[in-house]
């Protein structure tokens, strides 16, 4: 079987003249730096729900020994969620060619035969597994949620969480194996091109200010599986191949990142969320992911006679109206919306009643935890937690105006909150209920 060229076991069978151990380890140095950044910055985004607060951030309960970084999520600076998701999501498309030509690269070794020479060879093997099954995991699943196309079984935060993780510790073990030959392969290749470069130039006469490398400097490239014995001719350079790999990548990068920048960028955002440019036009005209309709809000419910904020802390509860809220002082704060879908807003002008000032009014000198609860009748997040920081942040409202109007009922009118660096489903609309304590 192994021999027979018919079979994808022998080596004979894959004829690609560009698969070899040069053309691989550049792929694989570049995923290393790139699947390390996507794996930090999805820890970020995950300790950004502050999912350690309250049961209802936590959307993986069982997480256990996989939290044990969480910290307190930064109200400053005040883009930090913008940037951090926007890196993740914009560098996550824009690997998937490199992804994919990396997959590419290595199918033989998927075939091969025996399994496992040793024990090294064994974790390789294993590594290798996991390696392309959390890979096309984590990319499909990342993709189907920034096109919010949740089409697989389950929710995606603990499946992309914990699919993270397995895929990681793979990636790692797979890592540790292959890049000291990475590294080996590409310092071979210079040194082959400088015997090259010194046989030309003596050839031609030239005077060298060097001593002229013997052949044995170069020592030779180690049997790989992935030459093939038998290569078709070549149609394109390895070199052609790795241009056209990263052009995949730009012309990514140019139609996604975006929907995280401001300015022109964002015109060429064509991979962004919903497909098309901000809803509307006017002070509410900038991105939404939720419809008041989507949510169930009817205007029954958020007319001035009949929405009340409910406000409980240390000394009982109030019910206020929202002229009620207009009598409160009022502040102004220029912040953006930034959601784990990779999209966020310009930085919007919101006005309204600080957080802070909301917990005074029932007893709370020192902000505390804050749960707010929506009119939002399904769905995910109609329930969020905020900690004391955020809510002592003098620049985190519930806002009642945006841009200079009113609220709109896709943005949450009556009332919504804002929060400085909070994920968008943080920053819970219509908002029904605020309960202060520590939670």
């Amino acid at each position: 079987m192994r021999d027979d060229p018919r079979l994808p076991s022998a080596p004979a069978f894959w004829r690609s003249p560009l698969r070899g151990p040069w053309f691989t380890s550049v792929l694989g140095l570049v995923l290393l730096v790139g699947i390390t950044v996507l794996f930090v910055t999805g820890l970020l985004s995950y300790a950004a729900y502050n999912p350690d607060l309250a049961p209802v951030n936590d959307k993986t309960p069982d997480k256990g020994i996989l939290g044990f970084y969480l910290f307190a999520w930064p109200t400053n600076p005040h883009w930090l969620y913008r940037l951090n998701q926007g890196v993740h999501v914009t560098l996550g498309i824009t690997l998937i060619p490199v992804l994919l030509a990396k997959l590419w690269s290595v199918v033989p070794r998927l075939f091969a035969l025996p399994p496992a020479r040793s024990l090294a060879h064994a974790l390789e093997r294993i590594s290798l597994l996991l390696l392309v099954g959390g890979a096309l995991f984590e990319f499909v699943t990342g993709v189907l949620n920034v096109q919010l196309e949740y089409v697989f079984p389950g929710s995606f935060y603990p499946l992309h969480f914990y699919g993270a993780w397995v895929f990681f510790a793979a990636f790692a073990v797979h890592a540790a194996l292959k890049t000291p030959a990475a590294l080996r392969n590409l310092r071979n290749l210079r040194n082959l091109r400088d015997l090259r470069d010194l046989r030309e130039g003596n050839s031609r006469g030239l005077r060298r200010t060097r001593k002229p490398v013997p052949e044995t400097a170069a020592p030779a490239a180690e049997p790989d599986t992935l030459v093939s014995p038998r290569p078709d001719t070549p149609t394109v350079s390895r070199r052609g191949a790795l241009a056209f790999v990263g052009g995949g990548s730009l012309l990514l990068f140019l139609t996604t990142a975006g929907q995280s920048a401001d300015g022109l960028l964002r015109r060429t955002a064509l991979l962004a969320p919903h497909g098309g440019p901000d809803p509307g036009t006017g002070p509410n005209g900038f991105q939404i992911n939720k419809t008041a309709r989507y949510a169930g809000i009817r205007t029954a419910q958020t007319s001035r006679e009949a929405w009340r904020l409910v406000v409980t802390g240390r000394t009982g509860s109030v019910r206020l109206s929202r002229d009620d809220l207009l009598r409160l002082p009022l502040h102004s704060a220029s912040l953006p919306i930034a959601c784990v879908e990779g999209w966020s807003t310009s930085d919007q002008w919101w006005r309204g009643v600080r957080l802070r000032d909301l917990a005074a009014l029932v007893g709370h000198d020192d902000p505390p935890d804050v749960f707010v609860e929506s009119l939002q009748r399904r769905g995910a997040f109609r329930h969020a937690a905020l900690r004391a920081n955020q809510v002592a942040d003098p620049r985190s409202l519930l806002a009642l105006y945006v841009n200079g109007e009113e609220l709109s009922p896709d943005h949450g009118h009556p009332a919504r909150v804002i929060v400085p660096a909070a994920p968008g489903v943080l920053n819970t609309k219509w908002v029904a209920r605020m309960t202060f304590g520590d939670l």
